[in-house]
């Protein structure tokens, strides 16, 4: 009995068994699939502590110039960006605003009740940013990039103080890279942290794409300044302009004189800029403040030092501080003259009179290889290019700019990669070169170890590669959404004589000393 009892229960058991096993197998088949298909594909950059470079990839374009050949002959972007349906205006009513401002309250209501993590935080939430990309007439647009690559031959074209302007365009080129990133069919990006739509109501943001830089150097002057009235006009006749007074729009003006005529009348837009000068000589009191706008870097003229190239060059680099570059320069610039003075003929410094042209690039490229410490002092602004070649030459920064303001500085520590160093100090008799001596050679290699990790959040590329500069824009950008909220809100119903308005002229610079 026990005996046929043992038999009847195996025989029920068997199946149930089967299935149970079945399922393990298959649920393992499913997440090995998973992990292999999530896996990163040739164009996505493969990152570690010991590799922190992107892999090679013919897919991936640094080149501004390679980059931008690419994506004019390529039609199916052109196509992908004039087809999509679109709700941008000519003109508006103030009942069409009203609209907006109605359909734009229900969608942030649903969002408020429907999602637990609105409004999105770039490290907490899952939601991406959604960007609403004006389509602009094609002379704001792609006209001035068929311009600039149809001139780029034009070397013989300078600026007033001999520096080549088409490779000034490129260093200033952030307008492209974004661009080029947002308009791509979607299938083709990497960026999960934000998207396009084509609603304005559906939109937290909006991108506004005109090539301020390249119609500033490259048109006369009195086509550019009648030029920049007619985008002045387009974009703040728009309903979401109207609606936001600009509050809530990007405005890429990353060279200090782009714009310069009427962006004024556009000082509530979120601007992308270079650094933040305070003296006025670029920017009057109350249009830029940290709280607005936005620091990027530079787009660096020199070719990145990969892991390769570090470990190559480690033995060579025998001068103790180099610096390459305009010796006489205007405002925060005059530290350079007082530090050449004062640094010429020292042992192991040397120090170069030079423009960014390509010979000038050869070797710029070559003496920040062979250098432990690059000096990187103030301009006619607080900042320039050179701080971002040094980072891609694996040159440590000495970075003398007391009014300096840094990109991504609300995710990145700059002191692990940079020495940062005040004017009254650098200028003293013998100061600096102490201090560089006295830092030993683990620090440096720390440093250096550093700098190869942070190089790739200032490598632009397409398509636009995670944790490159792209990336870390809308990182920064979604922690502005609730202030950008916040005071176009204000705004709206706020009485036009109180004295409760917000400005921001009160924002104190920086000042490393």
């Amino acid at each position: 009995m026990a005996g046929k009892y043992y038999s009847g229960n195996s025989r029920t058991r068997s199946p149930v068994i089967v299935f149970v096993f079945s399922f393990l197998v298959l649920s393992l088949l499913f997440y090995l699939f998973s992990f292999f298909s999530s896996s990163p594909s040739r164009s996505v950059p493969i990152y570690d502590s010991q590799n922190p470079y992107p892999v090679s990839s013919p897919e991936v374009e640094y080149s501004f110039l390679a980059s931008l050949e690419k994506f004019l002959t390529s039609t199916s972007k052109i196509q992908t960006s004039s087809t999509l349906t679109d709700d941008t205006v000519d003109s508006v009513s103030e009942e069409v605003v009203k609209k907006l401002d109605d359909m734009i309250g229900k969608t942030e209501t649903e969002r408020l009740y429907g999602d637990p993590f609105y409004p999105s935080f770039p490290f907490s939430a899952p939601l991406p940013l959604r960007v609403y990309v004006y389509e602009m007439p094609h002379k704001f647009t792609y006209d001035l990039l068929w311009l600039f690559r149809d001139t780029y031959k034009e070397t013989s074209n300078l600026t007033s103080n001999g520096s080549p302007v088409h490779r000034l365009i490129e260093q200033h080129s952030i307008d492209y890279w974004l661009w080029a990133d947002l308009i791509a069919p979607e299938s083709e990006r990497l960026l999960k942290n934000v998207v396009r739509v084509h609603q304005q109501d559906e939109a937290d943001l909006f991108y506004i794409p005109f090539f301020t830089t390249i119609s500033f150097f490259l048109l006369e002057k009195q086509q550019c300044k009648a030029l920049y009235r007619e985008a002045l006009k387009w974009v703040t006749d728009q309903p979401a302009w109207k609606r936001s007074e600009g509050r809530d729009h990007i405005l890429p003006v990353h060279h200090p004189w782009s714009f310069k005529t009427v962006r004024r009348y556009m000082k509530n837009a979120i601007w992308l800029l270079p650094d933040m000068d305070s003296t006025g000589n670029w920017y009057k009191p109350g249009q830029i403040s940290l709280e607005k706008d936005l620091i990027l870097p530079y787009v660096p003229n020199l070719d990145l030092c990969d892991k390769k190239c570090l470990l190559e060059s480690e033995k060579r680099r025998s001068t103790l501080l180099y610096f390459r570059g305009r010796l006489k320069r205007n405002a925060g610039g005059k530290i350079r003259a007082k530090l050449m003075a004062e640094l010429s003929g020292a042992v192991g410094v040397v120090i170069e009179e030079g423009t960014a042209g390509e010979s000038g690039k050869k070797v710029a490229q070559n003496g920040m290889r062979k250098s432990i410490f690059c000096l990187s002092p103030a301009g006619d602004t607080p900042s320039s290019a050179r701080l971002f070649d040094a980072i891609v030459s694996g040159c440590i920064p000495v970075i003398v700019s007391d009014e300096l303001e840094l990109p991504f500085e609300g995710i990145l520590d700059y002191r692990k990669i940079a020495l940062f160093v005040s004017s009254s100090d650098a200028v003293q008799p013998g100061w600096l070169l102490k201090l560089l001596r006295r830092v030993n050679p683990a620090q440096i290699r720390e440093m250096r170890m550093h700098l190869a990790k942070y190089s790739r959040h200032f490598l632009y590329s397409h398509p636009a590669q995670p944790l490159g500069p792209e990336d870390l824009i809308w990182r920064m950008m979604a922690g502005k959404l609730v202030s950008i909220k916040l005071h176009t809100r204000r705004a709206q119903r706020v009485v036009r004589e109180s004295r409760s308005l917000c400005t921001c002229d009160c924002t104190r610079a920086n000042f490393t000393s």
